[in-house]
C-alpha cells in the first residue's frame, strides 16, 4: 500500500519535473504566449493540489473505524480513530494533511444546520469553527483529542427538528428520546483532523462518515463526499448480515460501479475452536454469498476481513493472523482500484492539455522557419540582379505591408463584437444570476409548507440553471465560430501558420448538475409524503445543491474567463511577428539596396537562424516527448509488476 501511494507520487512528480522543464525552456526560447503560459500553470495547479479519497460507509457497530485503522494507520503503532463498542463517529469525518494547517482538528458546530450554508461553504470561513491542535508527540493526548468526533450531547425536539435531525413521521425516531424527552444529536457537524501521516502527506483523503442514517440526513455526505470519491468501502458486519438499511444505502447512494468495494467485517465472530477451518471458512464463505445476492453482485466482490485482528497482527507482526484476517485480499482490491483509476483519469487530462499546448508552440516555431525560408528564396533571388530589381521587390514589400495593416481594422471590428459577445456569455451564467435563482428558490420554499410545492420548485431550478448553461454555450459556439472566420482569414489572406482557437464547452459542467439533480431525484423523486419534517429536510439538501451549484458556475466562469483571455492569444502572436518579420524583411532589402550589407553574409546570417529554429523544434519535441513518456511511463511499470 505505502509502496503503491509512493509510486504514484513519484509518478506525479516525474510529470511536474517534466513539465517544468518545458516550461522553463519555452519561455527561454521566447515561445510562451499568453495562451501556453496559462495552460502549464493550470496544469501544474491541478498536479499540486491532486488527492485521492476513499470513504467508507456503514451503519454504526460495523468496525469502519477499526478497519480504517488496520488498513491506514497500523504503522504508527496503535489505534489512531477511536474504535468500540458502540457509536465512535458521530459525524463525517475526514482525515487529510494540508501543510497549510498545523496538526489540528476542526470541528464545524452542529448549530451551523440551522443556517443557509451547506459545509462546504463553511470552508472558507476559519471562524466558523472550533479548532483542537494535535500533540504528536503524545500519543494518548492525541487519542483523547481524536474522542471529539464521538461527543453528543441532547437537545429538545424543536431543536433537533431546527437541524433536520427528527422526522415526526419516522415511527424509529421516537424511541430515541430519552426519559427527559430529548434527542441526543452529536455536538459537530463536521470534522477535519489535519494530520502528517505519510499517506496523507502524499494526497490521501480517508472519509468516515457516522452511519447510514447520517447519508439521509446530511446532504454533504450525498451530493458531494460520497459520489466524488475515488474508492467507497461498504462495510457489513457478518454477525448481523445485510439488513434493510444497508439495501437502500447501497442501491440509493453507492451502487456496484469502479472503486466500490463491499467488505464483510468481523468474520473473527464466526471463527470457533470447536469446528475445523474448513468448516469456519465455508460459513464464511456462505454469509459472503448471501451478502453479495442481496447486494446483486457476485461473491468474489465481497471481501470477508476482520478489521480488529488485523490491526493487532499488523502492530504486533503476526503474519499468522494476519492472513487469517484475509485483510490483505482487500488491501490488493483496495489499490487496483484506487490508484490506477485515479491515475487513467489524469493521464487523460494531461494528454489532452500536452497535446493542445506543444501543438501551439510549434505552430509558432513552424511559422518562424517558414518567414526565414521566405526570406531566403527572396535573398538568394538577389543574387546577380541589379538595384531597380531591388527596388521593384521593397516596393512590392511595402505594399504587402500596407495590406497587413488594412486587414488590422477587420480585426478591430471584430474585437468590438467579441467584447459584445463575451458580455453576453457572463450575463448567461453570471453569479449575480445563481444567487438570485437561489433566492427564488427559497422564497418559494417559505410560501409552500408542502412537500409537493417544495420538491416543484426545485425541479423548475434546475430547468432554469440547464437554460442558462445551454444559452450560455451557444454563446461560445457564436465566439468560436467568429474567432474561427478569423483565424483562417488571417492563415488565407497573409499565409500565417494558425491552428484553430482551441476549443471550449460547459459539457462537464452540464454533467455535474445533472450528477447533482440525478441524486436529488433519488432522494426526494418519488417521495409522496406531505410533512413538514420532510420538508425541513428537503431544504437542508437544498442549502447543499446551491452551494454545489454555485461552486460549478463559479469554476464555469473562472474556465470562461480563462478561455476569452486566450482565445485571440495564438492569433496576436503571429500577427506581431508576422509585422515584425514584414518589418525586418523591408528593412534587410533596403541595406543591401544602399549596399551597407553584404548580400552573401545576409544569407548566412538567415541560414544560421534557420538552422537554430530547426535545432529549437528538435528541442520542443524532445520535451513533449519527455513529458509523454512521464506521463505514461509509471503506468507501464505497473502493468508490468501486475
Amino acid at each position: 500500500m505505502v509502496r503503491d501511494f509512493q509510486q504514484y507520487s513519484a509518478w506525479r512528480e516525474g510529470v511536474v519535473t517534466a513539465l517544468k522543464h518545458y516550461q522553463a525552456w519555452v519561455n527561454s526560447a521566447e515561445l510562451a504566449d499568453q495562451a501556453a503560459e496559462q495552460r502549464i500553470a493550470r496544469t501544474l495547479a491541478r498536479l499540486a493540489d491532486d488527492k485521492l479519497s476513499v470513504a467508507f460507509v456503514a451503519e454504526f457497530s460495523r468496525g469502519k473505524s477499526e478497519l480504517i485503522n488496520a488498513i491506514f494507520f497500523a504503522d504508527y503503532g496503535q489505534r489512531i480513530l477511536p474504535s468500540a463498542a458502540g457509536r465512535t463517529t458521530m459525524c463525517p469525518t475526514e482525515l487529510m494533511y494540508d501543510p497549510a494547517f498545523p496538526p489540528s482538528i476542526r470541528l464545524l458546530p452542529i448549530e451551523t444546520r440551522a443556517e443557509n450554508l451547506s459545509t462546504s461553504d463553511y470552508r472558507d470561513q476559519p471562524g466558523a469553527w472550533t479548532v483542537i491542535p494535535l500533540n504528536l508527540e503524545a500519543g494518548q493526548d492525541m487519542y483523547e483529542a481524536f474522542k471529539q468526533v464521538s461527543l453528543t450531547r441532547h437537545v429538545p425536539v424543536a431543536e433537533a427538528k431546527r437541524y433536520g435531525l427528527y422526522d415526526d413521521e419516522d415511527p424509529d425516531m421516537a424511541v430515541t428520546l430519552d426519559n427527559e424527552g430529548l434527542v441526543e444529536i452529536s455536538l459537530w457537524r463536521h470534522a477535519i483532523i489535519n494530520f502528517p501521516h505519510p499517506l496523507l502527506k502524499q494526497g490521501l483523503v480517508i472519509l468516515d462518515t457516522p452511519g447510514l442514517n447520517a447519508i439521509g440526513t446530511e446532504p454533504e455526505l450525498t451530493l458531494n463526499l460520497i459520489p466524488n470519491a475515488h474508492a467507497v468501502l461498504f462495510i457489513l458486519a457478518a454477525d448481523t448480515g445485510v439488513t434493510k438499511s444497508d439495501i437502500e444505502v447501497w442501491r440509493q447512494h453507492i451502487g456496484a460501479g469502479a472503486g466500490r468495494l463491499v467488505v464483510l467485517n468481523k468474520i473473527d465472530s464466526m471463527w470457533d475452536e470447536l469446528r475445523s477451518d474448513a468448516e469456519v471458512n465455508a460459513e464464511i464463505e456462505r454469509q459472503q454469498t448471501h451478502a453479495a445476492h442481496m447486494l446483486g453482485l457476485e461473491a468474489r466482490q465481497v471481501f470477508p476481513v476482520s478489521a480488529q485482528k488485523a490491526l493487532v497482527a499488523k502492530i504486533n507482526g503476526d503474519q499468522a493472523l494476519l492472513g487469517k484476517s484475509r485483510l490483505p485480499a482487500l488491501e490488493q482490491a483496495l489499490f487496483n482500484e484506487l490508484i490506477p483509476v485515479k491515475k487513467d483519469i489524469v493521464r487523460k487530462q494531461l494528454s489532452a492539455e500536452l497535446q493542445s499546448l506543444s501543438a501551439a508552440q510549434l505552430s509558432m516555431i513552424t511559422t518562424r522557419i517558414r518567414d526565414i525560408v521566405e526570406q531566403l528564396h527572396e535573398l538568394k533571388s538577389l543574387r546577380g540582379k541589379n538595384q531597380s530589381v531591388i527596388s521593384h521587390m521593397m516596393r512590392r514589400i511595402d505594399v504587402e505591408k500596407k495590406e497587413f495593416d488594412a486587414s488590422l481594422f477587420k480585426l478591430q471590428a471584430t474585437r468590438a463584437v467579441f467584447t459584445r459577445l463575451s458580455t453576453e456569455l457572463y450575463t448567461c451564467m453570471g453569479m449575480d444570476l445563481v444567487r438570485d435563482d437561489i433566492e427564488q428558490v427559497r422564497q418559494q420554499m417559505q410560501r409552500s409548507r408542502f412537500f409537493t410545492g417544495v420538491r416543484e420548485a426545485v425541479r423548475q431550478y434546475f430547468e432554469r440553471i440547464r437554460a442558462s448553461l445551454d444559452a450560455a454555450d451557444a454563446k461560445t459556439v457564436e465566439i468560436a465560430d467568429m474567432m474561427g472566420v478569423m483565424y483562417r482569414r488571417f492563415s488565407n489572406e497573409h499565409g500565417l501558420t494558425l491552428s484553430m482557437p482551441m476549443p471550449f464547452s460547459l459539457q462537464r459542467y452540464r454533467e455535474e448538475i445533472a450528477a447533482i439533480e440525478a441524486i436529488y431525484a433519488r432522494q426526494f423523486g418519488t417521495a409522496t409524503l406531505i410533512t413538514t419534517s420532510r420538508v425541513v429536510l428537503m431544504e437542508k439538501f437544498f442549502d447543499t445543491i446551491a452551494s454545489r451549484v454555485r461552486a460549478c458556475f463559479k469554476a464555469a466562469n473562472a474556465d470562461a474567463d480563462a478561455w476569452l483571455k486566450v482565445i485571440m492569444a495564438p492569433l496576436e502572436a503571429q500577427i506581431r511577428q508576422h509585422k515584425d518579420q514584414l518589418k525586418h524583411r523591408l528593412a534587410s532589402i533596403q541595406r543591401i539596396h544602399d549596399a551597407t550589407d553584404s548580400l552573401e553574409q545576409k544569407i548566412d546570417a538567415f541560414e544560421a537562424g534557420q538552422r537554430e529554429l530547426e535545432e529549437r523544434k528538435a528541442r520542443l519535441n524532445e520535451l513533449a516527448g519527455n513529458i509523454s513518456i512521464a506521463i505514461n511511463a509509471e503506468f507501464v511499470a505497473l502493468d508490468a509488476a501486475a
